[in-house]
């Protein structure tokens, strides 16, 4: 096998909550149509704290959000007002103009919670970079799962390994999340063009070469490869087809054209945005 490229994230924090940020980087602006990636590092916020990501805004990209643990309250400017649980999927395409908050809901913040979970951003196709907004919400008993031999895999989004996620992807995605048990081992297949490994947890080895936890590591394409687990171990597999063009991107924008970023800049500099019903607190542009 090729030597893999391997990316280490950036440790970053967003309002409070530390992150792990692998995507983008100088080594690569994108695993298919995965533009970012952040790992939101396990926390645990005392009675009265939490998370609390005020009024933003996005265009010309889908984000999801995907817990392992704690809760997060998503609301935005098309009105969604929906509880996020671990396992669960919240999925939100901005389209050309989009806000949303993201909280700790009151319930946890009086009592204390921790917090532990991944987001990634994924830009939309040309054709509907431009286009509507949507949200939709998809509860863990919707994920389907593969369960054989001590290795469990959740297609959170896209399809591979058989199974399919509900989840309304707008291009060919993978997204999935693997438990291995000790001494086992998976396949990877050459279902899609670009990919890449995200160990979260435990001892893993692609074609017998160590994965460094918390790292990104670029799959070379057109390969199957054998992951195996010297314990019990835990990782995300992402990718898909390649973006149909580069992508800009400038804070919470993503666009195939700057001046659609530019205009974006401006509307919401100048308060010409999509609001969240019952919100008043916003972030500037930075």
């Amino acid at each position: 096998m090729p030597t893999s490229t391997v990316i280490k994230p950036r440790a970053e924090e967003v309002e409070g909550q530390p992150i792990l940020r692998p995507l983008p980087s100088a080594k690569s602006r994108s695993v298919g149509p995965f533009v970012f990636f952040d790992h939101m590092l396990e926390t645990e916020y005392s009675p009265g704290h939490g998370v609390d990501i005020k009024q933003h805004p996005h265009i010309g990209l889908s984000t999801l959000t995907y817990l392992f643990e704690g809760q997060l309250q998503h609301k935005d400017s098309l009105g969604s007002d929906q509880l996020v649980r671990p396992g669960e999927v919240s999925w939100m395409t901005a389209g050309a103009a989009i806000a949303h908050i993201e909280r700790t809901p009151s319930s946890l913040r009086d009592q204390g919670s921790t917090l532990h979970g991944l987001q990634v951003w994924l830009a939309s196709p040309k054709e509907h970079e431009q286009g509507e907004g949507f949200y939709s919400h998809h509860p863990a008993d919707s994920l389907p799962v593969s369960d054989n031999l001590g290795v469990r895999i959740r297609m959170i989004a896209g399809t591979g390994f058989c199974l399919e996620s509900p989840v309304p992807v707008l291009s060919p995605t993978v997204y999935a999340e693997i438990h291995m048990q000790t001494a086992t081992t998976l396949l990877i297949p050459n279902e899609h063009q670009e990919r890449a490994l995200y160990v979260l947890q435990g001892d893993m080895q692609l074609e017998d070469q160590p994965l460094e936890v918390q790292s990104l590591v670029l799959l070379p394409a057109g390969e199957a490869l054998t992951l195996s687990a010297d314990g019990d171990c835990h990782a995300v597999l992402i990718g898909g087809a390649p973006l149909d063009g580069p992508r800009r991107m400038s804070w919470n924008f993503v666009a195939s054209d700057h001046a659609l970023i530019k205009r974006a800049k401006t509307r919401w500099a100048a308060g010409d945005w999509p609001t969240v019903l019952g919100e008043s607190g916003r972030i500037e542009l930075p």
